[in-house]
């Protein structure tokens, strides 16, 4: 069980609101979790959990997530200057004057960091970065969820499948072994794999289909190179949504990348998957650049 949350709004600049959960002490240092597509603040409870004691976490549903409104369909609201909107938002509402917090981002939560790269609110308010198994580009052409050779077959089926207007129907043994194939590593626990299809399975279908859409065109390489902070990249090996050919590239071309951690046999889920590897990366990342000296200064 979650320890007790502070619920608020935060309120995007196209007048968007955002679901926020505040966990742990004031003045303690501060983390920023952005999930990924298709998921919700609920994603990170083995974080949450772990992080409050000594932490103060920030956790927040993107927009059409979890208690996060849906955007309106054909609108401005589905683009990932949307996401770098929130974000800004999101530190802007949560964070002191003077005071800086690691920002780990999932996936799309990633993909939100990296659009907000040349923002000033990342800027100024990020002391260092986990980008946690995702990509910045190509994802249907690099994707392995199906058993293809890669060519424009593959990625005009994968963008297909991955866009698919369909519901996703109730959390059962067949679905639950759809997700594990796709999106888990081969020997994940089957409590981790129901935690993961029921967050999934609850996400509205309007934000499934219209954030597939953003991710199909998806080109942020520039905002890898624009992220001019200290970025850990972590990535599972079985990851089939972004395999680790992203996360090398990523780290490869990040300015100050602190290191690239591949979780062997693990998939896209990563922080449900192995918690505790996850949580590890993001404490280093607060050791190191969230020392008690600053965070006095933030305080003051």
């Amino acid at each position: 069980m979650n320890p007790a949350a502070r619920e608020l709004t935060a309120l995007s600049a196209d007048g968007s609101t955002l679901h926020v959960e505040v966990y742990g002490a004031e003045g303690a240092p501060a983390v920023v979790l952005a999930h990924g597509w298709t998921c919700s603040t609920r994603f990170w409870d083995a974080q949450i959990r772990a992080l409050a004691v000594d932490h103060r976490v920030i956790a927040y549903d993107q927009r059409g997530h979890g208690r996060s409104p849906v955007p309106a369909p054909g609108g401005k609201g589905y683009a990932t200057d949307a996401l770098a909107d929130d974000l800004e938002a999101v530190l802007a509402a949560t964070l002191g004057p003077g005071e800086r917090a690691v920002v780990a981002g999932h996936s799309m939560g990633g993909m939100t960091v990296m659009a907000a790269a040349g923002r000033p609110g990342l800027r100024q308010r990020a002391a260092a970065v986990l980008l946690c198994s995702t990509g910045p580009s190509r994802l249907a052409a690099e994707s392995l969820v199906l058993p293809l050779r890669p060519g424009r077959l593959r990625t005009r089926l994968t963008t297909s499948v991955l866009g698919a207007k369909a519901p996703l129907g109730p959390v059962n043994a067949a679905s639950k072994k759809i997700l594990k194939y796709a999106t888990m590593g081969p020997g994940s626990a089957p409590d981790r794999v129901e935690t993961c299809a029921r967050i999934v399975h609850a996400c509205p279908r309007a934000a499934r289909v219209g954030w597939s859409h953003v991710l199909a065109g998806l080109d942020l390489e520039a905002g890898v190179r624009e992220l001019r902070l200290p970025v850990a990249v972590l990535v599972g090996t079985a990851d089939r949504l972004t395999p680790p050919v992203h996360s090398r590239a990523m780290a490869a071309a990040l300015p100050h990348c602190t290191g690239l951690v591949e979780l062997a046999g693990m998939g896209h889920m990563t922080p449900v998957e192995a918690p505790e590897a996850v949580t590890a990366q993001i404490r280093e990342l607060t050791l190191t650049y969230l020392g008690a000296k600053q965070n006095e200064e933030a305080g003051a």
